[in-house]
């Protein structure tokens, strides 16, 4: 819960309740801190994604109903522009990304505009190896900053040694992200870039495991 800016009061989702069951008690707690209800509550952030399939979905889910409800504004927020926007080094490019399973990251390139960021290119979901290349690529061979909350993923890779020999290093930033997506929809808000309950949609960048069986199995029964 954010005021003119500030953070007031954050929960954190850290026990392995379902997140759907977890989601609305918390909410109410945060407000309960504030002296606030639901209808004291101007606009919503939320994250648009990339993510997990459930996570999103409950998060959309319910923001979409609260607008219908109280007819409030929505900002929808990118997960990785929440983790690109915590990256403490001056370059003029910033790589953030995250484990997106499968041997794969959620990655996307992001220029300083300002005081803010301009992604370069699209949100992917990549080998990390494969995204540290094209990072590059989008970077146009210059400087980086990189950040991400499982740097892990991208360590034992060559491409990443490369531009260790660059004197990069990857920064690891925090994975509670509410702060982040609340400031940037402030911002969001604030120039006019909002959605309604009709538009606001999910960003997965790749396709659900149901999905992908499912047209498995619909090309094996041709």
């Amino acid at each position: 819960m954010l005021r003119e800016g500030e953070v007031l009061q954050v929960a954190v989702h850290d026990s392995t309740e379902d997140y759907s069951s977890w989601l609305l008690p918390a909410v109410g707690k945060v407000l309960a801190a504030g002296g606030l209800g639901m209808r004291d509550v101007d606009a919503y952030a939320v994250a648009a994604g990339p993510g997990t399939f459930t996570g999103l979905r409950v998060g959309l889910t319910t923001v979409k109903a609260w607008s219908e409800v109280y007819g409030k504004r929505v900002a929808a927020v990118s997960r990785l522009e929440a983790l690109a926007v915590q990256a403490t080094d001056g370059k003029p490019f910033v790589a953030a990304f995250a484990d997106a399973q499968r041997g794969q990251v959620f990655g996307a390139v992001y220029q300083r505009n300002g005081a803010g960021f301009a992604r370069v290119g699209e949100e992917m979901v990549i080998a990390p190896g494969k995204f540290v290349e094209t990072a590059a690529e989008l970077a146009m061979g210059g400087p980086m900053a990189w950040v991400s909350p499982d740097a892990a993923q991208m360590l034992a890779e060559a491409a990443w040694k490369d531009r260790e020999k660059r004197g990069e290093r990857i920064q690891s930033v925090s994975s509670v992200l509410a702060p982040m997506i609340g400031k940037i929809g402030l911002d969001q808000l604030a120039a006019g870039q909002c959605v309604d309950a009709l538009t606001l949609d999910a960003n997965y960048v790749r396709r659900s495991d149901a999905e992908i069986f499912w047209k498995g199995g619909a090309a094996h029964g041709r």
